[in-house]
């Protein structure tokens, strides 16, 4: 579903936003319709990052997943966003889940040495998440600071689905079509599915957004 609906957003923002040609009213109602569902990914993202936290063998080797799909996305969104091959003022999303990730990791750890609200251990983790929602804000990634934060509110309340739901809900309130997404994660039954190979995710990144340049640059000589 968030590989759809990606995708779907995507074309919209790359094949359609900029075509001089699709001029008909039409085709306005369309792209806000398609980038309407595409606002349904983020947080079905997002919640699989939590999930893969707690569940993963080596937090480390997911973070450095992260890092690496982060770089190798970077031109192919550079060029399929802002059409040039190095644009500096915007960071691709995986550099958010990696920074969300990174402020899942950092609380663990804190929290293993010092313990939950331990006097100076409440401080440290406070600082590691201040520190990751920062950053986001900073390099200016896909939804910045907000990003690292509902990656870090889903977390926070991962014992409470019902708590998670309306919060995750009120967060999204300024963008409602995203509400959606608690749709298939409340469905979710917290067993692994049979999704074959992980990385045809991860790769799917980098590799639609190129064919969209691709497709956006050559077949429709948009830029």
């Amino acid at each position: 579903i968030a590989v759809i609906s990606m995708l779907i957003d995507h074309t919209a923002e790359v094949l359609i936003n900029h075509n001089a040609a699709l001029t008909a009213p039409i085709w306005a109602q369309i792209y806000v319709l398609m980038r309407g569902i595409g606002r349904i990914a983020f947080p079905i993202y997002a919640f699989l990052l939590v999930e893969g936290c707690l569940y993963t063998r080596d937090v480390k080797k997911y973070l450095a997943r992260m890092l690496t799909f982060a770089v190798v996305s970077e031109i192919p969104f550079d060029l399929a966003v802002f059409h040039t091959p190095f644009y500096w003022g915007y960071q691709n999303v995986f550099f958010t889940l990696f920074l969300g990730l990174l402020a899942l990791a950092g609380e663990n750890v804190v929290h293993q040495s010092s313990g939950m609200f331990a006097g100076a251990g409440l401080w440290k983790q406070a600082f590691v998440l201040i520190l990751c929602v920062g950053t986001a804000q900073l390099i200016n990634c896909d939804y910045g600071a907000f990003g690292v934060f509902f990656i870090i509110l889903l977390y926070m309340t991962r014992y409470d689905k019902k708590t998670q739901t309306i919060l995750g809900a009120i967060s999204l309130i300024w963008e409602l079509p995203g509400i959606l997404a608690f749709i298939p994660i409340r469905l979710y039954n917290g067993t692994r599915g049979r999704c074959g190979n992980r990385y045809f995710f991860y790769a799917f990144y980098p590799v639609h957004l190129l064919a969209l340049w691709v497709a956006g640059r050559f077949i429709f000589k948009l830029f």
